[in-house]
């Protein structure tokens, strides 16, 4: 049996969850009275949603519910990349929010950093859009993810497969 533990440095969004607090935030406009006859929509793609209205002020309004819903559905709004105001159809405007998924180099090179700054006896790895951090100790396993959750990082991490 290995004497190596170790385990993986993930960031994902749960897109069950999301679609959930999209579907909820379509309601609310369907029922708000200040969103009456307004043109508001959000439309899933695969890896961005896209939200329509009227103006912009209703625009950030819809944001609002959705960023409300999310985080009520445990959903942090950190993976979350907003692109900008455009003009649209008839008058509208929309707005492309972005999904992160996955650690990208500038950020797993930065993660990377903070491990090797900590002068615990752990390797980390890059494999991909993830992290993979083993060692001897358990617990040292443990001081680097208490060290990643206390880091300001521009996304929400998760720590998988911890053996």
């Amino acid at each position: 049996m290995s004497s190596e533990s170790s385990f993986d440095i993930v960031s994902k969004m749960d897109m069950q969850e999301l679609t959930n607090a999209i579907h909820q935030t379509e309601k609310e406009i369907d029922n708000r009275f200040d969103f009456k006859n307004s043109k508001s929509s959000l439309k899933m793609e695969k890896d961005a949603l896209i939200i329509a209205s009227e103006d912009e002020y209703k625009l950030n309004a819809v944001i609002d519910i959705l960023q409300t819903k999310m985080v009520k559905r445990g959903i942090t709004l950190k993976n979350l990349d907003f692109g900008k105001i455009e003009p649209a159809s008839l008058g509208t405007v929309r707005q492309r929010l972005g999904f992160k998924q996955g650690i990208d180099q500038e950020n797993a090179k930065k993660i990377n950093i903070l491990i090797r700054d900590s002068k615990l006896k752990v390797k980390s790895q890059i494999q991909g859009d993830q992290i993979r951090v083993t060692g001897k100790s358990r617990d040292d396993l443990q001081q680097i993810i208490q060290i990643l959750r206390k880091a300001d990082l521009p996304l929400d991490l998760q720590f998988n497969n911890l053996k």
